[in-house]
């Protein structure tokens, strides 16, 4: 049985803080919270069913405070919310049959070039721009696409959301981050549904962390809101390169065993 310390605690509680003020800004809130819920002694298997429930608080906390501000009109983007939940659902089950190595080994090549093309893009700020797709076919494809990854890998679903509705549905910086922790929410319910069946969530330290992710992700959302693309784009950079580099850190990973690392 998992019985942490109150130190531990105290570290899994500044860890999802911290989480949640990244997220909420550029995604990536899992390269902190998983590591730190391993390193407190969870199993695999319960870590991720841990961090997903405390990752609904950070997820539904930024929608909630890009909401008020008008950011993203959660109503409205029911529709879209729901193709991404069903995509989740549809990308776990996938997930048993589907080989992770493919995407093990192209993951931390597709972050850099989205590192890459965040960074030199110019002209990239707040201001929506023509869209390549309409909402109608953006929602029914592109949305339930990312969404069925999540479900079935997960790592970097922020920053696929983000770039998809930048490039190709037209918003600008800050509107697509309000809408991609929308449909990060809807997803991580799917997600969490499946965990919290198999009975493999901590919840008492899952519901501390959640409390903490929260307010990390009121902060980091209102900073967002207040400073925008100047904020948004680096710190997106950032956690694309330090996921890439996470994901290639590890000896089993097929590309590092392709390249002969």
């Amino acid at each position: 049985m998992f019985d942490p310390s109150l130190q531990v605690t105290l570290v899994l509680g500044a860890a999802a803080f911290a989480a949640g003020f990244v997220d909420s800004i550029a995604g990536g809130g899992g390269l902190i919270t998983v590591p730190a819920l391993l390193l407190a002694g969870l199993p695999p298997v319960e870590t991720l069913g841990t961090n997903k429930l405390q990752g609904l608080f950070g997820s539904g906390s930024a929608t909630l405070a890009y909401a008020a501000k008008g950011h993203v009109d959660v109503r409205k983007q029911l529709p879209s919310a729901a193709m991404a939940l069903c995509g989740s659902a549809i990308g776990a089950l996938a997930a048993t049959v589907v080989p992770g190595e493919i995407l093990q080994a192209a993951l931390p090549v597709v972050l850099i070039a989205i590192a890459l093309y965040f960074a030199i893009k110019p002209n990239m700020g707040d201001v929506d721009r023509a869209e390549r797709l309409s909402p109608f076919l953006f929602g029914l494809t592109v949305v339930p696409a990312i969404g069925f990854y999540d479900g079935l890998f997960g790592p970097g679903t922020g920053s696929f959301y983000m770039l998809a509705f930048v490039t190709l549905a037209g918003y600008g910086v800050l509107k697509a981050t309000a809408h991609t922790k929308l449909l990060n929410f809807a997803t991580n319910i799917g997600a969490f549904a499946v965990f919290a069946f198999a009975g493999v969530i901590y919840w008492k330290i899952g519901l501390l962390m959640g409390i903490c992710q929260f307010l990390g992700a009121r902060v980091g959302a209102h900073m967002a809101i207040r400073i925008g693309s100047r904020l948004i784009k680096p710190l997106l950079v950032l956690v694309c390169v330090a996921l890439a580099i996470r994901l290639l850190a590890d000896p089993a990973n097929p590309l590092r065993v392709a390249l002969g690392f």
